[in-house]
């Protein structure tokens, strides 16, 4: 029995050792078929994905900065250059713990805690294989220092690169401009293929209306690197190509006589060709070093900056918006004579006020006992606030408006940069609809005498002052002269010139009477005309900063400096040839015959003595 149950559990097993052996095979049989299926899924219909795949991984794609182009003024002086500068960079991919590495990098270097936000801002729009810089314009002390350490910090280098600089600095801030770290904002609107190896874009002035032009285009080149992710050789390359050299028409002497000559009051002075309508000055002040911005402004910098009462940060040529004053008088003057209201021998009794019919209100003038009898030759050269009071409202302000429209008032001049601002010139319709109010005939009085709603640009002066010496023929300014490429010369399209159709004899006998304004004994800025062999036709302008109530007097050394009345000054020189148009507006500058004539004679002479 026992013999028999041996036999039976023998013949059990076998079974059992069959059956797992079956199960066995079977199971090989399907991993061997999964297997090969996978093997020509891999090799057959995802070899084409595969194949990329390992490539990239042996590849690194790396893009080349192009040079930026550089910007000279007239006379070739370099405006905006490049320097070399090394910079401290890290590629993220080679980095195993960011956090701590930046941590480790700020007790080596002395980074500001803005620094390391600005890099992790910076890091989004770049490839985790990218270098990314984190300090520009390292010095030796910290190159030497990093040098030292190099070898603990995997991912981290020195790179030698270009960077922007500004020679003249304050003197051209607002006129070229800066470049500055790409923000946010701007990532939104650029090319991230054309900017994937340039880390800053043109911010204001000429940097950012050519930028474009200036950046150039990104080359690319292909590295072969090892399974660290180390460069073994260069597989190909295709070159950046640099940007186009821009040559301004401005005048960077000329701009230094102008700053120098508004001395302590902040404004704006700007000077065209008349011919061509270029300018050769563009001076905004208070002004800043724009080479603050290129590497990233500091916190503390940009707050002193922004904060300041001088608001350096402030374009006052292409965004400041002042009253003209008495400089709007002779083109309120030729209205008159345009539209057959007055002539050059129509008199009027000044005694030092204008009052409406039926109103008991005085209009005065800044002469308290008046001028006399005056014509419209003596009303420009003594600046009679009567004769235009009674102008102004013998063309009432629809004729008014629509005649200094003509010469550009309350439009943008189209100059080729950025950021302009186009003024106010007042009209009915225009105060009905932003007021919501009548137009009273007391507004139209203080508009012909460049008040009340009336602000202009200092570059839409320029070109009104360019256009009179042009007897109607509209200029429209520009910077650029020439773009130059490494193989050849853009093309530069210019707006066509525009004749606004005025009388030559009108025009002449304005001119004369501006002329006089400088020349003559009782002209407002006869002090400039010393020591000139040639004449400069001229008219200055006082601006009020407020209002001074009708039974109150003004004294200018009782009232505070931010409260004292601007000082402005247009003219063209020499009158008879004009070659130069120049607008002076220095804030606070209380008169515009002894402050802002004299800036404007100083550019006036120093341009005619070169010119010779």
């Amino acid at each position: 029995m026992r013999r028999h149950q041996l036999l039976k559990d023998r013949f059990l097993e076998n079974r059992i050792f069959l059956s797992r052996t079956v199960i066995l095979f079977v199971l090989l049989l399907l991993l061997t078929a999964g297997l090969v299926s996978r093997l020509v899924y891999l090799q057959v219909m995802g070899h084409s994905k595969y194949h990329n795949m390992a490539t990239h991984n042996r590849v690194k794609v790396s893009s080349l900065p192009p040079t930026r182009g550089l910007i000279y003024d007239k006379h070739g002086h370099i405006l905006a250059q490049n320097l070399p500068s090394y910079s401290l960079e890290i590629t993220p991919e080679l980095v195993t713990d960011m956090d701590a590495t930046l941590a480790r990098l700020q007790q080596v270097l002395t980074i500001p805690d803005e620094k390391i936000a600005a890099f992790k801002k910076q890091r989004r729009r770049y490839k985790h294989f990218d270098s990314i810089p984190l300090l520009l314009q390292l010095t030796e002390t910290e190159v030497a220092k990093f040098a030292v350490v190099r070898h603990t910090f995997a991912g981290v280098d020195i790179h030698a690169r270009l960077i922007r600089h500004y020679p003249y600095a304050e003197l051209t801030a607002h006129v070229v401009g800066y470049v500055g770290r790409i923000n946010e904002r701007e990532l939104k609107t650029i090319s991230s293929a054309e900017y994937r190896a340039v880390h800053s874009i043109g911010k204001t002035g000429v940097e950012r209306a050519y930028e474009a032009l200036l950046r150039g285009h990104s080359g690319y080149a292909e590295i072969e690197t090892n399974a660290q992710g180390k460069p073994i050789r260069e597989l190909g390359k295709i070159e950046p190509v640099p940007g186009a050299d821009i040559y301004l028409t401005l005048d960077i002497d000329l701009q230094g006589v102008a700053y120098e000559a508004l001395a302590d009051y902040n404004g704006a002075v700007v000077a065209l060709d008349i011919a061509t309508g270029g300018v050769l000055v563009q001076v905004s002040k208070a002004s800043f070093d724009p080479n603050l911005f290129v590497s990233g402004i500091s916190y503390a910098d940009y707050k002193a900056l922004n904060t300041s009462k001088n608001k350096p940060l402030f374009d006052r040529v292409l965004r400041g918006q002042y009253p003209p004053g008495s400089t709007l008088k002779p083109f309120i003057g030729l209205a008159g004579l345009e539209y057959n209201i007055t002539n050059m021998h129509q008199t009027l009794f000044c005694p030092g006020y204008y009052q409406l019919a039926n109103k008991s209100h005085k209009y005065r003038d800044w002469k308290k006992w008046g001028h006399g009898t005056v014509n419209l030759d003596d009303a420009i050269t003594q600046s009679c606030d009567v004769y235009f009071y009674d102008m102004s409202l013998a063309l009432g302000i629809d004729k008014l408006s629509a005649f200094l429209h003509r010469f550009g008032f309350g439009e943008k001049t189209g100059i080729d940069l950025k950021g302009e601002k186009s003024g106010l010139l007042p009209s009915r319709e225009w105060k009905r609809i932003h007021r919501q109010q009548a137009w009273y005939p007391g507004e139209t009085l203080i508009t012909g005498i460049g008040q009340g709603f009336t602000q202009v640009t200092p570059i839409q002066l320029a070109r009104a002052t360019a256009t009179l010496a042009k007897y109607g023929e509209v200029v429209t300014p520009y910077l650029a002269e020439r773009i130059i490429y490494a193989d050849h010369a853009a093309v530069i399209t210019r707006a066509p010139v525009s004749d606004i159709g005025l009388k030559k004899s009108n025009v002449q006998d304005i001119m004369t009477a501006m002329v006089h304004v400088v020349h003559s004994a009782k002209g407002t800025a006869k002090r400039i005309a010393k020591g000139i062999n040639y004449q400069i036709a001229g008219k200055t302008g006082t601006a009020q900063v407020y209002t001074v109530k009708q039974d109150e007097e003004y004294d200018e050394a009782e009232i505070e400096f931010n409260m004292r009345d601007h000082a402005l000054f247009i003219a063209f020189a020499p009158a008879d040839n004009p070659k130069i148009a120049v607008a002076v507006i220095a804030e606070h500058g209380s008169h515009g015959s002894s402050v802002a004539a004299p800036i404007a004679a100083q550019v006036i002479k120093q341009y005619l003595k070169a010119e010779k």
